[in-house]
């Protein structure tokens, strides 16, 4: 079943020589994967997965050594699903973690140029705006992020 699978890596020949690690692992070492822009995996046609099953596929490199792996897991379904829904969680943490740091970073960089009333010197064609309309700005952002980590796609 090792030859199930192919593999493109651009500017090269297909690859079709995956190693049978067990009845549902597979593994690919590519040469000199450092120069790679762009590679595909795919089913060659000569067998089919077994019905309600999916291929996972992983990249894997070392820093030491120029070679890189494929890795290609047949797994259930259901299991793919439910990985690939925790990664997705995962994701949308991460997003929202960035961007909250993002945003009191930037709350705490405006923040330590404001001045009092009295401390501005006037200077014509500088706008200025109040502190306060930055962190109510920021909370609402915020609010928002929680409520939806994706609404700013929409606005």
């Amino acid at each position: 079943m090792s030859n199930v699978f192919g593999l493109i890596v651009s500017g090269r020949l297909v690859q079709t020589d995956f190693t049978q690690l067990s009845e549902t692992r597979f593994l690919v070492t590519i040469e000199e994967a450092d120069s790679i822009n762009h590679a595909v995996v795919f089913l060659t046609g000569l067998a089919l997965l077994p019905a309600g099953t999916a291929g996972m596929v992983a990249f894997g490199q070392q820093n030491i050594c120029h070679n890189a792996q494929i890795g290609i897991s047949i797994e259930p379904e259901l299991n793919i699903q439910l990985l690939s829904s925790s990664v997705a969680q995962q994701q949308t943490n991460s997003y929202i973690s960035f961007a909250q740091k993002m945003l009191e970073n930037l709350v705490n960089f405006v923040a330590s140029f404001s001045v009092t009333q009295d401390q501005m010197t006037p200077t014509p064609g500088v706008s200025y705006i109040p502190l306060n309309t930055l962190h109510t700005w920021y909370q609402n952002f915020e609010r928002r992020l929680q409520q939806n980590p994706n609404f700013w796609k929409n606005t």
